[in-house]
């Protein structure tokens, strides 16, 4: 607040806003037609930048992208962790949000954001993600406002190299916001099991780079303990079908996950 006296008579107050600082929504996109004119209508006109890193889409995403004006680039796809990392250093701003193709942002996330990035206390900030499965929100277990770090100012950090369930490493404070993003994930079941063949693949991958072992003993147990800890301890069963079916998932993901790293070690 500034005070300025004119002609000792009369005084003339200036309220001086602070400045938020410009974010760009950083996103990888690989054929994500189903769900990428939402989440570009939830940002545009709102993010300082849109940049859009695409691995080679065959469906109408890079025109749509294009039809709402965001920055668009090619790169082959060799991992979650490199290819953040490269759209990371690609953004013209400090401050990058990482959106991914199939998130819708709130409006009252957005206007959080706007607030505490008029202040330089922290250095990233914890993104609740709350996952809608099946035409419905998953309001019980993990899958509601599970929070990632995906606000932050990437001259402090960056993402790591790993394929899948790549992590941003940054050094400095970290805060959590406490509205979410909605993550319209999957489309229906067909979709959910393709998915989980596709990151069971690239997780095996990784841990067998890491020198990890699958014993049988661990693939024999590795389905009912995922299911029992995902359907009653992470109380996945208040979603009821939904809840049944993501906990089965899950379950099938991490055996699968394991029986593709035994396969990895014996070849």
């Amino acid at each position: 607040m500034a005070k300025i006296r004119l002609k000792k008579s009369k005084t003339l107050t200036l309220t001086i806003k602070p400045v938020k600082m410009k974010v760009s929504v950083v996103i990888i996109t690989l054929n994500n037609n189903r769900t990428i004119r939402a989440v570009l209508a939830a940002i545009v006109g709102w993010a300082d930048e849109i940049l859009i890193v695409d691995s080679g889409s065959t469906d109408e995403t890079i025109n749509v992208a294009n039809e709402f004006g965001c920055k668009t680039m090619y790169r082959k796809f060799d991992g979650f962790g490199t290819q953040k990392y490269f759209a990371v250093e690609q953004a013209k701003n400090d401050w990058i949000f990482i959106v991914d193709a199939d998130e819708v942002v709130t409006k009252e996330l957005k206007d959080e954001i706007d607030i505490v990035l008029q202040s330089a206390d922290y250095q990233g900030y914890m993104i609740p993600n709350t996952l809608v499965f099946l035409g419905g929100i998953m309001r019980y277990g993990r899958e509601y406002k599970m929070p990632h770090l995906r606000l932050f100012n990437k001259k402090f950090g960056n993402y790591n190299d790993r394929e899948v369930h790549e992590d941003v490493v940054l050094n400095g404070k970290i805060a959590v916001l406490k509205n979410h993003v909605l993550h319209y994930s999957y489309a229906n079941l067909a979709e959910v099991f393709q998915k989980m063949n596709n990151y069971s693949t690239r997780g095996a991958s990784e841990l067998y780079k890491r020198g990890k072992k699958a014993s049988l003993l661990k693939i024999i147990t590795k389905f009912p303990i995922t299911f029992l800890t995902e359907y009653l301890v992470r109380l996945n069963f208040l979603n009821g079908y939904r809840g049944f079916v993501w906990a089965f998932s899950q379950a099938v993901y991490a055996t699968m996950k394991y029986l593709k790293l035994k396969e990895l070690n014996v070849n």
